[in-house]
């Protein structure tokens, strides 16, 4: 009977996720110019509207064999098993156990380290001309032999790279250039618009002063032709990420074409990720600031090393704030040092930005929030009963219930601190690379930690209550406001305050929502940033009490048989909700917050499945799933 409720909601909630931003180039569009959205409709609602109806998933963040270090680990599936898994194909994992997607991806990137692309698979193979090096002879032999023996040749491709010692071979720019293409072609030829969108990209991997991780996965709105007349940077060629943006200008000026860095996992930056320097010590300035922020529209916010939407000790009273996160160190797990972590948080720096934009006049931290998991498998899965780990060692088995995910000189991270995270939503006018890339610059965007939870967010002058029982809130939120992503207008009069939509639908293989929460950031009248967070709509018949907090959701799991019940929470929330602190005077950003109610997390179906997996009692076996909203930013100035 639960089912069959949540069958009914859904259907009626379908018709009515119809919310985007419709261009051509990536700008944003006009609300008072209804036509640019909704052509005049007869008598079919669906008829003539050139906006979503439903959010695209996918990931932008996955790693297969050509990836460097995902085949010294033992990862043999390529990009092309990988695209067939992401469309939907079930495979034989890297151990050799057959895995299948829930339901498929809409659309994913590849994004291999450019560094080494492909080349590390030749050395396995055996190539002689690659072999005569006798360093990469070693690897060979080590990572075929598997086990220790891999581990160790691994861990020297690390050191040694941190060293700037990789073999010549390697880093010949012209090997890396003729695997790139080899690359680019097998990504076409699964690109199939208006069906399943294989974008082009790679991960630029710096880690700049030895495993302080800055990574950007960069992605190109073009194809194949346009791709593969640049060859793609690599931390060989610089650690600093404004010579990427150098990069990624002459590939624009040169080819015409389009391309966005993501930055992620800047819980494993020591520091580095939102600093008010340059990683080599020198000042950001106004012209630092501009280019930031535009190339890097959007931030992951959560993946499988952590989550680092906000640390507990940065917002002790954000009782959600202490999720899934890792923060003993960097990528070599280097000890952290105090000062560190306020730097590597995207709500701190969404704040700072506010900060630094009062200083430039311009905000360099201006950015969405989206998920995608990092995957080093070639194995795309983020939903807890289905969660194929890191690297091969971490995919499921008895063993990663105390095996270890990073171990650097005894500097250890345990496979149990893995998260089953995350995935990207992407409010697209269609299926197809150039509609998905615009989306992503404009900020049109949100993450989830797995589940594919339906959330749309605008934010306005004029919402009120009438408007959250409409079942078409998306020609609405165009008309009234801005989308997720966007700007408010300017404040239509002195004493006017912003007033948001805000929607969420529950993922049917997931559980039910508990509630939906607007967190608030703003710079006050003496230039100090500050933050809040609102319930703003909840399921179940609860109150909140004196101190604001809003009592629990209540829990069913069952962690003994790793399920649980929908018996509370709610399918759907929808609300429209003013800010009732809100000062015209002061800068401000506002994202939505969306939270389940408990379910089990991955161990939890490990511990059922695998009766010898031996977890401790420091492990967790339930987990709140949530997803993120890009912001929608106000400021005095209009």
């Amino acid at each position: 009977m639960q089912f069959l409720k949540v069958l009914t909601s859904i259907a009626a909630l379908l018709p009515a996720t119809s919310f985007a931003q419709v261009t051509t180039d990536g700008g944003t569009i006009d609300p008072a110019k209804v036509e640019q959205f909704f052509d005049q409709p007869g008598y079919s609602p669906y008829a003539g509207r050139s906006y979503p109806i439903f959010p695209l998933w996918g990931e932008q963040h996955l790693h297969t064999s050509w990836s460097p270090d995902a085949i010294a680990a033992g990862t043999r599936i390529g990009p092309d098993e990988a695209l067939r898994f992401a469309k939907g194909e079930e495979i034989t994992s890297n151990t050799g156990q057959p895995v299948k997607l829930s339901r498929p991806y809409d659309w994913i990137v590849i994004a291999d380290h450019s560094d080494a692309l492909g080349v590390m698979a030749r050395v396995i193979d055996g190539d002689p001309n690659l072999l005569a090096d006798p360093t990469l002879k070693r690897w060979s032999v080590g990572m075929n032999a598997g086990g220790a023996a891999a581990t160790e040749a691994l861990m020297e491709m690390i050191t040694l790279q941190g060293l700037g010692q990789i073999p010549d071979a390697i880093t010949n720019p012209d090997t890396q250039f003729d695997m790139w293409r080899m690359q680019t072609e097998i990504v076409e030829n699964h690109n199939n618009p208006g069906t399943f969108s294989a974008l082009i990209g790679y991960e630029w991997s710096s880690n700049f002063g030895g495993g302080n991780n800055l990574h950007r996965n960069v992605i190109y709105r073009d194809g194949k032709s346009h791709a593969d007349r640049v060859r793609p940077l690599t931390s060989f060629d610089t650690e600093i990420p404004n010579e990427l943006w150098d990069w990624m200008e002459n590939y624009e000026e040169k080819t015409g074409g389009r391309v966005l860095a993501i930055p992620h996992n800047g819980n494993l930056s020591n520091g580095l990720m939102f600093a008010t320097e340059t990683p080599d010590g020198k000042p950001i300035d106004v012209e630092w600031a501009m280019r930031r922020q535009k190339w890097e529209p959007i931030y992951e916010i959560t993946q499988t090393k952590g989550t680092s939407e906000q640390h507990p000790t940065l917002s002790p009273s954000d009782e959600f704030a202490d999720y899934e996160i890792w923060d003993a160190g960097n990528l070599n797990v280097v000890p952290k040092e105090p000062g560190m972590i306020e730097y590597e948080y995207a709500r701190e720096a969404l704040k700072r930005g506010l900060a630094l934009e009062a200083e430039f006049g311009v905000n360099p931290f201006k950015f969405g929030l989206v998920g995608s998991t990092d995957s080093h498998t070639g194995i795309s899965t983020a939903e807890e009963s289905n969660f194929f780990g890191k690297f091969p060692a971490s995919e499921p088995s008895a063993e990663r219930s105390t095996g270890n995910a990073f171990d650097f000189e005894g500097r250890v991270v345990k496979d149990w601190q893995l998260g089953a995270t995350g995935l990207m939503a992407v409010w697209a006018t269609e299926n197809t690379r150039a509609s998905l890339w615009d989306a992503m610059n404009r900020k049109e965007v949100y993450g989830t930690t797995g589940p594919r939870i339906g959330v749309r967010f605008f934010g306005g002058w004029e919402f009120n209550e009438q408007d959250a029982q409409s079942r078409n809130p998306g020609a609405l939120g165009y008309d009234k406001g801005v989308p997720m992503g966007g700007d408010l207008a300017p404040i239509p009069t002195a004493d006017a305050a912003p007033s948001f939509l805000v929607a969420a639908l529950k993922d049917p293989f997931s559980g039910n929502l508990d509630r939906i929460q607007i967190v608030k950031g703003w710079l006050d009248a003496e230039g100090n940033t500050q933050e809040k967070i609102f319930d703003v709509v909840w399921g179940g018949d609860r109150t909140v009490d004196e101190n604001g907090k809003l009592s629990p959701v209540g829990d069913t799991v069952d962690i003994a048989n790793a399920t649980w019940s929908n018996t509370i929470g709610s399918p759907e929330l929808i609300t429209a909700w003013q800010d009732p602190e809100f000062d015209p005077t002061v800068s401000a950003f506002y994202y939505a917050r969306v939270l389940e109610i408990p379910t089990p997390r991955w161990t939890a179906y490990d511990a059922v499945y695998f009766k010898d997996a031996a977890f401790g009692p420091e492990v967790p076996m339930k987990t709140i799933e949530r997803a993120y909203t890009s912001p929608i930013w106000y400021s005095p100035k209009g």
